[in-house]
């Protein structure tokens, strides 16, 4: 059985889709951009702030599921220019423990929502 997970602190779904679906014990997260939740408004003034954005998206999105990071097992980040992977990875970074980070691809693709930099999606598993 599944059960979507919705919060406020975190963007509306701009589209039919959920910010996150609960199945059993495993979460999947839709992909995040850098829109403040509070504003309604992009924040696009560099990659950096973009990514900082997505990445408390997220974390709202896995504390209304009653997670952390540390129950996320698998990342996916998609770029728009991979040039901008090291800015990317030195910022979600901050989000793990080295030893206990999860399982990650990051693909450069050719266009991304509202035209960002960066967008991420995560799946977690709770204990």
């Amino acid at each position: 059985m599944k059960k979507i997970i919705t919060t406020e602190s975190a963007p509306a779904p701009i589209g039919p889709y959920s910010q996150a679906v609960l199945a059993g014990n495993t979460l999947f997260t839709s992909g995040q951009i850098a829109i403040d939740p509070a504003s309604g408004e992009m924040v696009d003034s560099n990659v950096e702030a973009e990514t900082l954005q997505v990445m408390k998206n997220l974390e709202a999105v896995l504390a209304a599921a009653d997670l952390k990071f540390e129950n996320v097992v698998k990342s996916s980040i998609f770029l728009k220019d991979m040039d901008d992977f090291q800015k990317v990875n030195g910022i979600y970074a901050e989000y793990f423990q080295e030893d206990q980070a999860p399982a990650r691809e990051t693909v450069q693709v050719a266009c991304l929502p509202k035209n960002v930099r960066v967008e991420i999606s995560m799946i977690a598993v709770k204990s």
